[in-house]
């Protein structure tokens, strides 16, 4: 691969260490398993003596309990039980399914609904969600009726006791900020045990601390989107040195289905109740916390590809923005994010 085939992002306050001596002594110990329908992976620093089954008891047991609170996939979830709810009741929340719920809110606040927890149903009806409906169109009057059932404004949440209210056919869903939630409580975890240079990945979401043993930064490459073509360097391979930060990528590679010529991702605008109709094929985001870079990725997505990237720059992020016309991609990357490039 040549240099111009390359882009290098470096943050600011990369780490560097006082000495060398002490992370020199370290070895990288590589674990992983499954979760979330997907996979888990953790490197880290680690002395000779560790104990790395511990390490792995404490990943697996923050791992099922996000599982246990907030899938959508296993109808014994607290989430499960809350969509299944009558109308009129209240359901105390357990501390990460408070913390991820009342982020979301604000943020569907925030991105004006871009962003939307109660989309469930509606991810449901068209194919992605954990009923088996096969993906495709769905019924116009089932999706009217859905839409009516949704919205993040018809959540109380109630702060004081953390607890949350149905009002009756909301349905939740939080597979856009919940993993990334779940990264940031593995490193969570792993710091408490006396791990600090790790670097820990679910699903394609990384957060990164600390260094190697040879003090080097946790390298990341930028997932490419589809068409992108490296070779010519015109659309080049960006490698992130994850350093007390986090990336989250949204696209429409993993999950879509083709109807009548037409491509529909995963990724459904609450606002319209239909997937997202755009030329943004992927956006990639770079956040301190792994949660936030989760939800941002998907909300930035649906926002689209001018709105999505006014919306990230004018307030801060680092985020990177690639459309696909038909004939060729466009990237677009926020000022924040330049400023990492070198």
């Amino acid at each position: 691969m040549t240099a111009s085939a390359r882009r290098v992002l470096i943050p600011r306050r990369t780490p560097i260490p006082a000495t060398l001596a002490a992370l020199r002594t370290l070895s990288v110990c590589q674990i992983g398993g499954e979760t979330m329908g997907t996979t888990w992976s953790a490197k880290m620093a680690l002395p000779r003596n560790a104990n790395v089954g511990a390490l792995r008891c404490g990943i697996e047991r923050v791992l099922a309990q996000v599982i246990a609170e907030m899938s959508p996939w296993d109808p014994a979830s607290a989430l499960s039980r809350f969509n299944a709810a009558p109308a009129g009741t209240w359901h105390p929340l357990a501390d990460g399914f408070f913390k991820v719920l009342s982020s979301a809110l604000s943020w569907a606040e925030r991105t004006g609904g871009a962003y939307d927890p109660t989309v469930g149903a509606i991810v449901d009806l068209w194919g992605f969600g954990p009923f088996h409906i096969a993906p495709g169109l769905p019924d116009g009057a089932a999706l009217d009726a859905a839409r009516v059932a949704s919205g993040w404004r018809s959540v109380t949440l109630d702060k004081e006791n953390r607890r949350v209210f149905q009002p009756g056919g909301v349905r939740l869903d939080l597979c856009a900020i919940a993993k990334g939630y779940a990264v940031d409580e593995v490193v969570s975890v792993l710091r408490v045990a006396g791990v600090s240079n790790l670097l820990v990945e679910i699903g394609g979401e990384l957060r990164g601390e600390g260094l190697k043993p040879d003090g080097s930064p946790w390298w990341v490459e930028f997932e490419r989107p589809r068409h992108t073509q490296v070779a010519d360097g015109t659309h080049p391979e960006t490698v992130l040195a994850l350093a007390g930060l986090s990336v989250a990528t949204s696209g429409d590679e993993q999950r879509y289905f083709e109807h009548g010529g037409r491509r529909y991702a995963h990724t459904v605008d609450p606002r319209t109740g239909f997937p997202t109709a755009h030329d943004l094929i992927s956006v990639t985001v770079v956040t301190d916390d792994c949660m936030t870079a989760d939800v941002l990725a998907t909300a930035l997505t649906v926002l689209g590809p001018e709105e999505g990237p006014a919306f990230a720059a004018a307030n801060g992020f680092a985020a990177r923005f690639v459309s696909f016309d038909g004939r060729a991609l466009t990237e677009r990357i926020t000022p924040a994010l330049a400023q990492m490039l070198y």
